[in-house]
């Protein structure tokens, strides 16, 4: 990485990238699965090199609940050092089987850790709606950000029946079905109660939506931004192929969660040549010394 010069691209007067904080445009990065020096080596590399592209880390799927906590700290502190927030995964199905008083020792042990962002994977959680949200604002309360994160496949005992749907009334929950069924009406009804109750972003799943560059469901994409608008919602972008659909589609101002490896490949994508492939991009930013 030392041997490459990253020149830095413009953008048009109606696309200026703004400084972190950033409220539009932000790229999350999904931390590095190696040893602990090793993970530790490519963050200083990615935070020292790109850390002005990058708004925020993510501990992917409760990777932070195997690491020792001196180490967590550690990186806490280097992200915030460069603006960049840090963000739990997927954990917190985990540990509300435990009980109900789990899941706030859980927000402080994050909070105590230095964690600025609790992310809430809502399928894996699989409680009442009620209780999702009475999670978000527990996670508010703390001063912490919520960050729900929504697939478009639901199980189908999760869904209401249509007369009570319009207002979240309860409804007794039915025995768990083993068939999923796609709903995205429920999905923006869910994240908008959600941002209610003082959610700071909706992140959305790949899976069944984005995860193939081939196979984009734009029509899920395009209502869910036009109902939540794009400030409020992130997408996961399992490829560079994906967030150069995103960007094309709907401009830099798109929130992405990439995988570390892609930060510099969709910075560029952010900037002036949109209509050119990421590998051209690539090519026309990077500079042999």
């Amino acid at each position: 990485m030392s041997g490459y010069y990253y020149g830095w691209k413009s953008f048009d007067e109606y696309e200026d990238r703004a400084e972190k904080p950033r409220r539009f445009g932000v790229t999350e990065m999904r931390s590095p699965h190696y040893t602990l020096s090793s993970s530790h080596n490519v963050l200083e590399d990615i935070f020292e090199s790109m850390g002005q592209f990058v708004d925020g880390l993510k501990f992917s799927g409760g990777s932070h609940s195997l690491m020792p906590k001196p180490f967590i700290e550690e990186v806490v502190k280097r992200a915030h050092q460069h603006d960049v927030y840090v963000s739990t995964g997927d954990w917190a199905e985990h540990l509300i089987r435990n009980g109900p008083s789990a899941f706030k020792e859980y927000v402080e042990d994050c909070k105590q850790v230095g964690f600025d962002t609790i992310e809430l994977n809502v399928g894996s959680l699989e409680i009442p709606e009620e209780t999702l949200l009475r999670y978000v604002r527990l996670v508010k309360s703390a001063g912490l950000k919520a960050k729900p994160k929504f697939a478009v496949m639901f199980n189908k005992s999760d869904i209401p029946s249509d007369r009570d749907r319009a207002f979240g009334a309860y409804v007794a929950r039915a025995p768990r079905s083993t068939e999923y069924v796609e709903d995205v009406d429920l999905l923006i009804r869910r994240a908008e109660r959600c941002l209610e109750a003082g959610a700071d972003m909706i992140m959305i799943d790949s899976d069944d939506v984005c995860k193939h560059a081939d196979s984009l469901r734009a029509d899920i994409i395009a209502k869910v931004i036009g109902r939540l608008g794009l400030e409020k919602t992130m997408f996961e972008a399992t490829n560079p192929r994906t967030s150069e659909w995103f960007i094309r589609r709907y401009g830099p101002k798109v929130n992405l969660f990439v995988d570390h490896s892609q930060v510099m490949d969709l910075e560029c994508l952010r900037g002036r040549n949109l209509g050119k492939s990421h590998r051209s991009v690539l090519s026309s930013s990077y500079f042999l010394l």
